[in-house]
């Protein structure tokens, strides 16, 4: 096996658009697993590890906040200086498998697998992240609304990898959601919800309602959110707004649940996440 030890972005992606067979390597929890049970046998890795300032969380003066490539989700889940709507992000780091693994583990190399069903592309959608991606031919930005394209797949070019997840200020006064079952503590989601919500007056005034595990890509329900924006969020509002998500849901069979499950026990997880973020609305 070839192991490149590149020490910028820009040779790394040049690196990876050169050798179809490379894959690049940050933490690994997943590039080792996937090797291990010979769903991908690279004979090529690309370290990302000597980049300096990749594993870097910083903020900026109009509260944005980038995060690298290479931070590990233990340092995502522990960062204070989230606000308002870019917490859903810390809150679903902190719910990635275990703290072996949180601390080897990456945010860019989590969200480049694209599987749905994993924890930061639920919680990216409902921040209304972006991705400053690097290739061969420079640079650009991906909306995270564009960048899960399908199952396990992304809108990365060849030999493009991610630089940064870019979080928008948002709402300062935000409450966050992040509400996930699972077969066994620590797997990745059956189903997750992430809630960021803003009440004023009694009423929803801002909303953003992420679903993950239920279909190919994670998915907003813009219905949903539209029932709910200027309600008082009763019970009422809640079962028709899940009715909503679920009707925008195409969940699959797979070796943790079947289809029809996911549709019978989304409705009640996204009554209980909004309901709770209603309640964290109530307490501030």
């Amino acid at each position: 096996m070839i192991i490149h030890k590149p020490t910028t972005l820009e040779e790394a992606a040049r690196l990876l658009a050169a050798d179809d067979d490379a894959q690049c390597i940050a933490g690994g929890a997943t590039l080792v697993a996937m090797m291990n049970s010979g769903v991908v046998e690279p004979r090529t890795l690309i370290s990302l590890g000597g980049i300096d300032g990749l594993n870097a969380i910083t903020g900026a003066t109009d509260r944005t906040v980038t995060i690298g490539a290479t931070a590990k989700h233990s340092t995502v889940a522990a960062h204070d200086a989230f606000t308002g709507a870019q917490s859903i992000v810390g809150l679903a780091a902190g719910k990635i498998a275990h703290p072996p693994i949180r601390n080897m583990g990456t945010i860019g190399g989590s969200l480049a697998v694209a599987d749905p069903a994993t924890d930061y592309p639920t919680a990216l959608l409902a921040a209304g992240a972006a991705f400053d991606v690097v290739g061969p031919d420079g640079s650009r930005t991906i909306a995270v609304d564009d960048f899960f394209t399908g199952f396990l797949s992304t809108a990365l070019a060849t030999g493009e990898l991610i630089r940064s997840v870019e979080l928008p200020a948002g709402p300062e006064n935000a409450v966050a959601v992040y509400d996930k079952i699972s077969k066994i503590d620590g797997d990745i989601a059956i189903l997750s919800v992430a809630v960021v919500m803003v009440m004023a007056d009694g009423r929803c005034s801002y909303l953003r309602i992420a679903v993950g595990g239920c279909g190919p890509t994670p998915f907003r329900s813009p219905q949903a959110e539209e029932e709910l924006i200027g309600s008082e969020l009763s019970g009422t509002d809640l079962d028709i707004a899940a009715d909503l998500t679920v009707a925008a849901s195409d969940p699959m069979n797979d070796v943790r649940a079947t289809a029809d499950y996911r549709r019978r026990v989304l409705p009640g997880v996204v009554r209980r996440a909004l309901g709770f973020a209603r309640q964290l609305t109530e307490d501030e």
